[in-house]
């Protein structure tokens, strides 16, 4: 009933749902949460810090962060995404900036954020180098930046690019990043590699997500090849 009467109000929903859709699968849903897992615990204590999210999506990772006292803003280029995102945040009753704009250029004064996150988003940018850099800029000096990214070196990215070559407008012109690729890019914007861990370690296929959902994480701590989802953490000095 909730979700019809939001529907009604707020058109923008619908964009939504095919995150919604992807989570309601054993395989999104078990997905979904070690990703998450692992991003906050590299992430640490948040409370009271001034966030930036570059590329928020549906917004549901960040809220993690807003229950966790972090002040968010989100920007993203879609306006209409930026409006569901509003009203997602609205109904749980937590705070939110959005701001619209690029990230290659990012409307914000220098120094302006103790923790900038861009998950799953580079890798669709068409300059990663220059986001980067504008990601470095606002930052405040001992900030970090959290870059959640897809690996090149994963079965999920040989199976993305086979979607891509049968037409998925998605995976057509996708770029995967390797670990040492990540690195290159933050440390060329003046950035210092703090933490480099993994997850999703296995095939993509629901009943593989479910077997290995107990031990991926600790995999991840030692080893990031064949991982499908690299999180990278750097600091500004």
């Amino acid at each position: 009933m909730l979700a019809v009467a939001s529907r009604e109000k707020n058109p923008s929903v619908a964009f939504l749902e095919p995150y919604a859709k992807w989570r309601a699968s054993r395989l999104g849903r078990i997905t979904d949460a070690l990703e998450e897992e692992l991003i906050l615990e590299v992430a640490g204590d948040v409370a009271g810090r001034r966030m930036l999210d570059v590329g928020g999506g549906d917004g549901k990772l960040v809220q993690l962060f807003a229950r966790k006292q972090a002040q968010v803003t989100i920007m993203d280029m879609d306006s209409r995404m930026l409006d569901a995102v509003r009203h997602r945040f609205a109904d749980a009753g937590l705070p939110v900036e959005t701001v619209e704009g690029d990230a290659a250029r990012l409307p914000f004064p220098d120094n302006s954020f103790d923790i900038v996150t861009v998950v799953t988003v580079l890798c669709f940018v068409e300059d990663a180098g220059q986001a980067v850099a504008e990601m470095a800029r606002v930052l405040r000096p001992g900030g970090v930046l959290l870059l959640g990214e897809l690996n090149r070196y994963s079965l999920w990215a040989a199976w993305r690019r086979l979607r891509g070559w049968l037409g998925s407008a998605t995976w057509r012109s996708v770029h995967f990043r390797t670990p040492a690729g990540l690195k290159k890019l933050v440390v060329r914007a003046g950035l210092r590699v703090t933490v480099l861990r993994a997850a999703v370690f296995y095939p993509p296929f629901g009943w593989a997500a479910a077997l290995s959902r107990s031990v991926d994480l600790k995999i991840g701590r030692h080893l990031s090849f064949g991982g499908a989802f690299l999180v990278l953490e750097a600091s500004k000095p």
